[in-house]
């Protein structure tokens, strides 16, 4: 099965260069998406840019694709479920969240200019970097690209309600599924409160599997394709 890759912010999609190998010795193709503004080589972009970027995977790929998000790039990942409802085998997010309707896209961190610039290891310290090594996390840095200001500012519009019984399964690393079943029930996570065919699923990491447990991820996205 074609599996469409979107890494979450600042990540290009070499990203993914190690599951890769793994999702084709399972019997898959990984599309990696290099999203507008962050690695393609320009220096402007804005969500909406990002957004038909997915789609645009989406539609080039082979029968109906599962999708997958990384971090802030899950709300991209639900975008392919709210405008292709029946043409997407399901969507995992990985350590993230869709946005609320309404809401910007990530705006989390000050930017610099026309920028949002990797904020330093400093901010996130603890269960989301402890497993990454010194010269993993030099390495990830190094390759960072700055997001565009009109990506993070980027506000969010949800569309077809069919969005909410697209299988939907949310990879638990940094956090536990009971945790985010917590925030979940709690309201924190309206469109995920809305989802019928969601599955909590635990990964024994941290914030970034795709370059610290490859293969656990790619097993759990072979996983995915067949709900």
């Amino acid at each position: 099965m074609d599996i469409v890759l979107i890494a979450g912010l600042w990540l290009d999609g070499s990203a993914w260069d190690d599951v890769l190998p793994e999702l084709e010795r399972l019997g898959h193709r990984g599309i990696p998406v290099t999203l507008p503004g962050q690695g393609d080589g320009a220096t402007s972009a804005t969500y909406d840019d990002q957004a038909g970027a997915v789609l645009a995977a989406v539609d080039a790929a082979e029968g109906r694709p599962l999708v997958v998000g990384h971090s802030a790039a899950s709300t991209l990942a639900w975008v392919a479920a709210d405008r292709r409802p029946d043409g997407v085998t399901g969507v995992v997010l990985i350590g993230g969240f869709p946005s609320t309707d309404g809401e910007s896209y990530a705006d989390f961190f000050e930017p610099v200019g026309d920028g949002v610039r990797f904020p330093g290891w400093e901010k996130f310290e603890g269960p989301d970097s402890d497993d990454m090594s010194a010269e993993l996390k030099a390495s990830v840095e190094a390759g960072s690209h700055p997001v565009p200001v009109g990506v993070t500012k980027g506000v969010v519009h949800w569309t077809d309600e069919r969005r909410h019984g697209v299988p939907l399964t949310l990879v638990c690393p940094e956090f536990s599924p009971q945790q985010a079943k917590e925030w979940i029930e709690s309201g924190d996570v309206p469109e995920l409160a809305d989802a019928t065919a969601l599955e909590l699923v635990d990964l024994d990491s941290g914030h970034w599997p795709m370059f610290t447990q490859p293969a656990a991820l790619a097993a759990l996205l072979d996983d995915a394709t067949r709900r």
